[in-house]
């Protein structure tokens, strides 16, 4: 009877951990939301609890030489025991959780209309199914956002190969007209007198006509981008061409431009002229980001098999409103300007496989990290290894 009472604490305390229930003010729910433990071990008890008693029956009413058959029956006893604890386990945990794991190799497969079906159940087990009911049907609900924001992206991305398909046919058949009036204002501006008033109105004439055909060069190059042609070169002397470039903007300027030379730097696969391009774009930004006094800092990284190059400055910074936006085509906070600068750079780095960042802070200046992969044979076998280590 001790065994006995000690079954019955706990089957006691299983009520007590019962689940939380979904509406605590339901007496009914909380009277029936047990454990699943609990309802594992009530036929059980039952069944032990019946034994005992029929157990303790044959016991008294049988002579002490009848020892053989109280045996027999206690062992009888016991199996049946095992068989109901064998059965009530099969159909309340082995069941469900074999449901489950076909359910979730059907999931697997791209099944997103499976549903178990002990979700009923008002135990442990059936809250489980509702919760793997209820993430298959966010997964449902996700995959059709997702399916819908691609082909939305699929038709903006079509959209904008048209627009960029008539921009460069644009550019192409604008700037013939536009040497010719650069010819023919070349041409004016020696005949007219040195005196003369008009000097001033050509000149400008011919800085807007640079200006645009700058523009025009620029739209083409994003509309039809060239492929980067990629060869093992220092990129020390890439950026200090960049940078010499750059100080011939600022002989007049109190803004130091400062680079150092990356010693022990390796070779790096890189197209020359577009990364060129890409620093020297970032160290105008910098110089017309600064208004009077300033310093613009070359910096160069290696880390295994990347590279990084920071360019730093001491401007006015970038708002957080607007930093999301730097990279976007014809995005521009300056009065002059294309907006295109930032979007072909970061089209070039991405281009070389690598990537570029900004930091920046209002009033203190902003920092622009290229990174480039050393090599793009060794870039390629780390990402192998990497997806053979995945699997």
């Amino acid at each position: 009877m001790t065994f006995v009472s000690g079954l019955v604490v706990v089957l006691m305390e299983g009520f007590c951990l019962a689940g939380p229930l979904e509406e605590p003010g339901d007496l009914w729910g909380q009277a029936m939301h047990f454990k699943w433990q609990v309802k594992a071990l009530l036929p059980i008890a039952v069944v032990l609890t019946t034994g005992l008693l029929m157990f303790g029956w044959v016991t008294i009413s049988l002579r002490q030489t009848d020892q053989k058959q109280v045996l027999l029956v206690a062992l009888a006893g016991a199996v049946v025991i095992c068989a109901v604890l064998l059965v009530v386990l099969a159909v309340l945990v082995q069941r469900p959780l074999l449901e489950l794991k076909a359910k979730i190799a059907r999931l697997r497969k791209g099944d997103l209309a499976v549903k178990v079906d002990f979700a009923d159940r008002d135990d442990e087990i059936g809250q489980l199914g509702r919760n793997f009911n209820d993430m298959v049907v966010q997964l449902r609900e996700n995959r059709d956002e997702i399916q819908r924001l691609h082909q939305s992206q699929i038709s903006s991305a079509e959209h904008l190969v048209s627009l960029g398909e008539l921009a460069a046919g644009l550019a192409h058949e604008l700037r013939n007209p536009l040497a010719g009036i650069a010819g023919v204002l070349e041409i004016m501006a020696r005949d007219l007198p040195a005196s003369s008033p008009a000097r001033e109105v050509l000149s400008e004439a011919r800085t807007e006509v640079a200006n645009l055909n700058q523009f025009l060069s620029d739209l083409l190059a994003c509309a039809r981008p060239r492929t980067p042609e990629l060869v093992p070169a220092d990129l020390n002397e890439t950026i200090e061409h960049a940078v010499n470039l750059a100080r011939q903007q600022v002989l007049n300027r109190p803004i130091q431009i400062k680079f150092t030379r990356s010693e022990g730097l390796p070779a790096v696969e890189h197209d020359v002229v577009q990364i060129n391009q890409v620093l020297l774009n970032l160290l105008l930004n910098a110089i017309q980001s600064i208004s009077g006094e300033g310093k613009i800092q070359i910096r160069v990284r290696h880390e295994e098999a990347t590279v990084g190059i920071e360019v730093s400055d001491t401007g006015h910074g970038i708002s957080s409103e607007h930093i999301g936006d730097i990279f976007r085509p014809f995005f521009t906070t300056r009065g002059k300007g294309t907006g295109l600068g930032l979007s072909l750079a970061q089209r070039v780095v991405r281009g070389h496989g690598g990537r570029i960042g900004v930091t920046s802070k209002l009033k203190e200046g902003s920092q622009f990290t290229l990174w480039l992969p050393v090599s793009q044979t060794q870039t390629i076998a780390a990402e192998a290894m990497a997806g053979i280590h995945e699997q």
